[in-house]
């Protein structure tokens, strides 16, 4: 052929490596910023911001924007941030959240996992709405990192974080409340009234559902479950944990508590 003599001496492979030595990597780069530019300029679609109304979830998750109905929280993620959880108060004195130190003139009317409750329910020997606004208290020293209406089966919801003397991070959780007198961020003492005995606004007989959780978790969850979750047995691990002699009575600690501030009554019924 008239052009074959010009191709017999082209080596063919070395073109090819050539081609990926050079081209393919500047291909790369042109594709990169392309894309880059794409995303950066490309129009957002109206997710409800503008018109007034709030939507589930604005914010990215990570790098990604999902669409509006994929936007919604799951409060099991809720956890707490590391420097939470190393300036949590140490606890060696542990009290019942109810009656005296003994858990005197109050009695359990539905144990831990009892019917798979994963808490106590802890009344005033009065009985039915008996007990309605009797204090409740701080099991130990800690701090508040839980205050709310988080459902209508849980009413007003507290939740203390501890520290045991053996570095263990444990949360008291107190449900059912009538009122908190404690805000989000202050250190309670052993014995400082942290709320009232309440109903959820009607929806049962006055009691506290007292619960002792090991997850560093904001999230309230559910009051039962098949298994024991993260929860401990409250009313015995008090007991376990009460740091004294049983023949001993510990009044609660007096004077000003630790970073006192205003007393704050928070009412988050919706």
């Amino acid at each position: 052929m008239k052009y074959s003599k010009y191709f017999d001496n082209v080596d063919l492979k070395q073109h090819f490596r050539e081609f990926y030595r050079f081209f393919l990597p500047l291909f790369v780069l042109i594709f990169s910023l392309a894309l880059a530019i794409w995303v950066s300029i490309k129009p957002k679609k109206n997710t409800g911001e503008d018109s007034g109304t709030e939507s589930a979830g604005q914010a990215l998750v990570g790098l990604l924007n999902p669409r509006v109905e994929e936007l919604f929280f799951d409060p099991a993620f809720a956890v707490l941030s590391p420097i939470e959880m190393v300036t949590a108060p140490q606890a060696v004195r542990f009290d019942p959240p109810m009656g005296t130190e003994h858990a005197g003139l109050t009695y359990n009317a539905q144990p831990f996992l009892t019917t798979r409750h994963l808490g106590d329910d802890i009344n005033g020997i009065g009985g039915n709405n008996s007990d309605l606004g009797d204090p409740v208290y701080a099991i130990a020293d800690g701090r508040v990192i839980y205050t709310g209406w988080p459902a209508d089966g849980w009413g007003n919801v507290a939740i203390l974080l501890h520290e045991l003397p053996d570095g263990r991070l444990v949360e008291s959780f107190y449900g059912h409340l009538d009122r908190i007198a404690v805000f989000v961020g202050q250190r309670v003492r052993r014995g400082d009234r942290i709320g009232d005995v309440g109903n959820a606004d009607g929806k049962y007989l006055a009691h506290l559902h007292f619960e002792l959780r090991t997850s560093p978790t904001l999230d309230c969850g559910a009051g039962y479950a098949d298994s024991a979750l993260d929860r401990l047995p409250g009313e015995f691990s008090l007991i376990k944990w009460r740091g004294r002699k049983d023949d001993l009575l510990s009044p609660p600690p007096v004077g000003a508590s630790p970073e006192s501030k205003p007393a704050l009554e928070v009412d988050t019924k919706p």
